[in-house]
């Protein structure tokens, strides 16, 4: 299967990976026709989308993105034209119009089809790109008056929707645990979690309702240790801090590579730069 440049991300997605895929291309391990590779956390899916697997089974916690992922493999058309009507039109009103369905009881009559569109189009007219919900899944990220955002993006759809159909891809909404379920030796897993916050006031956890805490940074821990004895290939990301470094600091397991990124999407917008990140990688 040919790898093609226009498959690359169609949302905007918190802790995005474009910005560090030269280190962590530099680091995944092998991956070829006959490898699975597995993505727990796949969020705006960068590094698949420029790795372009021929079989990968990925997931997210966030239900709506698998979901947008699904549309976009069975229904781009369908999608495109859903997102060229006059509702998702860059204006504030047409964005709250559209933002608040979710609060409303005729958001459960929406067509899946009309959910995605409804995804992406906040995505590309909210403030910064961050997709954001309250403690009930609400989503409540700002208007952000933009001049001329790229509400339909054809081509990028069409591209992904290609590569979702000529690949085997498996779209899973869950617990990151339950992605590696029945994994195979030699499967590569890449994992970039929320991150472990680098001070108490970067806790940086809010575009699901969950969070990702000390507990279960520990607990993806501990699937890392359970894959490496299974002799799984792994890369995680996650930022460079002495909680991190502690927890993966077995050195006859795994390898810590300091990496810096520019962070895109910030909840603080002022505080925006290069920050020290980690891609730890397990010797198997």
């Amino acid at each position: 299967m040919k790898k093609s440049k226009l498959v690359m991300p169609v949302l905007k997605w918190v802790g995005g990976k474009r910005q560090l895929l030269p280190e962590i291309k530099k680091y995944m391990p092998t991956i070829n026709k006959n490898t699975t590779y597995y993505e727990p956390f796949v969020g705006g899916g960068a590094v698949l989308f420029e790795i372009q697997p021929e079989k990968a089974i990925i997931n997210d916690v966030n239900h709506d993105l698998i979901d947008v992922y699904k549309v976009i493999k069975d229904n781009v058309e369908e999608l495109i034209k859903e997102l060229k009507k006059e509702k998702y039109a860059n204006t504030s009103e047409a964005f709250y119009d559209i933002r608040e369905l979710d609060r409303l009881p005729k958001y459960n009559n929406l067509t899946g089809i009309e959910k995605a569109a409804r995804i992406l189009y906040l995505n590309k007219t909210c403030y910064n790109g961050l997709y954001r919900v309250n403690s009930i899944g609400e989503f409540n990220t700002p208007f952000g008056r933009y001049k001329n955002p790229n509400i339909v993006n054809e081509v990028g759809l069409r591209a992904v929707s290609k590569y979702f159909n000529e690949a085997d891809i498996t779209f899973l909404s869950g617990d990151f645990e339950s992605t590696v379920k029945g994994i195979k030796k030699g499967s590569v897993v890449y994992f970039d979690p929320p991150y472990a916050p680098v001070s108490k006031t970067s806790n940086f956890t809010g575009y699901n309702e969950s969070g990702f805490g000390e507990e279960e940074q520990k607990r993806l821990k501990r699937l890392c240790d359970r894959l490496t004895d299974k002799k799984v290939n792994i890369l995680l990301s996650n930022s460079d801090c002495e909680f991190i470094r502690e927890l993966y600091g077995d050195s006859e397991k795994y390898q810590i590579i300091s990496v810096k990124a520019k962070r895109a999407i910030n909840s603080n917008g002022n505080s925006r730069g290069e920050i020290g990140e980690v891609l730890i990688k397990n010797n198997v």
